[in-house]
């Protein structure tokens, strides 16, 4: 999950942010930021409190957390207590973890999937109020 060649930033227990963290690589959180943070990998421990949203593509969480997030691969361990929605593409979560908010997967390939023609238009919308099928057929486009 965390490559070794990844810049790292600590952010220790002793240490409380105010305003928006931005990192390329892995952090670690064991502090307090009260503000948004944005990296590639994540890792926020026990002692750590976070307040505003968080968003990395790799993402576990062993502390506190108020606010969304937002991540490809998501953990919540045994001591994690977030409060908040979660967007991602994959989620678990470890016996003892809280989860206050909505879990939302979130397909990575969304984008070329909105892209694609529907094989059949015709067959996507069925009419239940009694009005025609042609009404709700979508019209062709010419290739």
């Amino acid at each position: 999950m965390f490559g070794s060649s990844e810049e790292e930033t600590l952010i220790a227990a002793s240490l409380k942010i105010e305003g928006k963290v931005t990192a390329d690589g892995f952090v670690r959180v064991h502090g307090k930021i009260n503000g948004d943070l944005q990296c590639t990998s994540l890792v926020i421990a026990p002692t750590a409190e976070i307040t505003g949203s968080v968003s990395a593509e790799s993402i576990v969480v062993d502390g506190r957390v108020e606010g969304p997030i937002r991540g490809e691969d998501v953990v919540l361990k045994s001591q994690a207590d977030v409060s908040g929605d979660i967007y991602h593409t994959s989620l678990s979560m470890e016996k003892g973890a809280v989860f206050d908010g909505r879990s939302k997967m979130v397909n990575k390939d969304k984008k070329s999937a909105a892209a694609k023609p529907a094989a059949k238009p015709e067959a996507v919308a069925t009419p239940t109020n009694g009005a025609s099928a042609s009404q709700h057929k979508q019209p062709s486009k010419a290739a």
